[in-house]
């Protein structure tokens, strides 16, 4: 926030404070300490019986952990003592505002949230008969007026971030769809065309129709669902290559579980279904393609790789993917172990050689729906979607030993051995993604210090 807006946004808080007498705010003071907890309550079982808000709410680290912050927030608001303290009020209603855009929440909720506090608030100043009864209406007034400024500092902070997210996710579209949209183009078509003739060879081996490959877990299906959908999103095609893949893992994969030899007799009518379905995604993919030209912002100049421009963009939708789709990603934080003392050894052109060759190797080891992001320096995330603990562990560990195997080429035909690091952490359901972003940096954090050139998997 600028020193002017910041300036504009106190004026009217001093006016509300210097219109009540200390012994009010006090007294207001005073009974929201003593409620605040029993206030929260009322917030969160009000706020839980609202389908919209629930999905936001549910969540058992957000209810632990915000309980306390309401608790906190409501104390502070209430507890201005001077201009210091009214800028730090003014300075968290704008950090919520901000991690409300970031995980976006409607902005209707939290001002029905603020309407539970102050119904609440207001039975309790009323009820209260240590100060008389005018006092306790314009402790009642002194209360309503702070959490509607704290409130329009906030949708203000909201509004203004929605609004850079926007713009964002927008540019992040249009990169989306454009990014070497030849190669890519290509590649697709080529995975989809592997997917189907690893069913058509499944099927000729007598593999049981529930082991049968689905299109949505195949390399062209992951690429689709997490970054073709987005690219293309609106458009006809992308709606029926969709419902194409959903027909065809759904409903024409498990018509092959014969149980009689006169189903058997289907075969060939369920297999020329099966063909003409993947033949039509492949035509809308095409179209799709042929609709749009190339587009290379917001990719890193060294290593081609995406850069943070569009990382809060990705990883908000993959949090809403993963909300609708009761399912979980990974992030790996990835650094170069002991980097500095390669360049200066080497040099730069060295180091720049090292990032572009390590960049090759992260990416020929990621899937088609990942992410791969250079954030800056020697530093890398990659996001691995749809995937379990697990898997994501062995991804780490494969991409850890195969860097160490790795001998990377120098200038004047000189070559080097380097290691990494990686901090990983799943994302565990929580609305807002920077809580996997820092357990991530943690979990890396923690392999440097244990000596670097391992994987650290983050803790709850």
């Amino acid at each position: 926030m600028t020193s002017s807006a910041r300036q504009h946004s106190t004026e009217p808080w001093l006016e509300l404070l210097g219109n009540h007498p200390p012994a009010v705010a006090q007294h207001l003071q005073r009974v929201v300490q003593e409620n605040s907890s029993a206030l929260a309550d009322l917030f969160y079982q009000q706020m839980l019986a609202d389908p919209g808000a629930s999905s936001f709410l549910n969540h058992d680290k957000v209810k632990t952990q915000l309980h306390g912050s309401l608790q906190r927030w409501m104390i502070n608001l209430v507890s201005v003592a001077d201009d210091a303290d009214l800028q730090a009020v003014i300075a968290q209603q704008v950090l919520v505002g901000d991690i409300h855009a970031r995980i976006d929440v409607p902005v209707h909720l939290v001002l029905r949230g603020a309407r539970y506090l102050k119904d609440g608030l207001a039975d309790r100043l009323i009820a209260d008969e240590r100060i008389d009864t005018a006092e306790r209406i314009q402790a009642t007034g002194l209360m309503a007026g702070l959490i509607d400024l704290a409130m329009e500092v906030m949708s203000q902070a909201y509004s203004t971030s929605h609004d850079r997210n926007s713009r964002a996710s927008e540019a992040y579209r249009l990169f989306a769809v454009a990014q070497n949209l030849s190669t890519e183009k290509e590649r697709q078509r080529a995975a989809l065309l592997d997917w189907e003739n690893r069913v058509m060879f499944e099927l000729a081996v007598g593999v049981d129709a529930d082991q049968l490959p689905l299109i949505s877990a195949s390399e062209f299906g992951l690429w689709f669902r997490h970054k073709g959908a987005h690219a293309f999103t609106g458009t006809e095609e992308t709606d029926q290559i969709l419902a194409g893949m959903q027909r065809i893992d759904e409903v024409l994969l498990p018509l092959f579980a014969y149980t009689d030899e006169a189903e058997r007799m289907h075969r060939v009518k369920h297999l020329r279904e099966l063909h003409e379905q993947a033949h039509a995604i492949a035509y809308h993919l095409e179209r799709l393609f042929e609709q749009n030209s190339e587009l290379e912002a917001g990719r890193d100049v060294l290593t081609q790789l995406l850069n943070r421009k569009f990382l809060p963009t990705v990883l908000a939708k993959e949090v809403g993917y993963a909300r609708k789709s009761s399912t979980t990603f990974a992030l790996l934080a990835i650094d170069v172990d002991h980097f500095k003392n390669l360049n200066d050894r080497f040099g730069h052109e060295a180091g720049d050689m090292v990032l572009q060759q390590l960049a090759v190797l992260l990416s020929n080891n990621s899937r088609g729906g990942d992410y791969l992001f250079r954030l800056g320096g020697e530093e890398f995330l990659l996001i691995l979607v749809d995937i379990t603990p697990e898997s994501a562990v062995q991804v780490a560990e494969k991409l850890r030993k195969q860097v160490a195997a790795e001998t990377f080429r120098l200038p004047n035909e000189q070559s080097v051995k380097a290691t990494i690091s990686i901090g990983l952490s799943m994302h565990d359901g929580h609305p807002d993604y920077q809580r996997a972003m820092r357990r991530a940096d943690d979990a890396l954090y923690q392999a440097k210090r244990e000596g670097r050139n391992r994987v650290v998997m983050a803790g709850d």
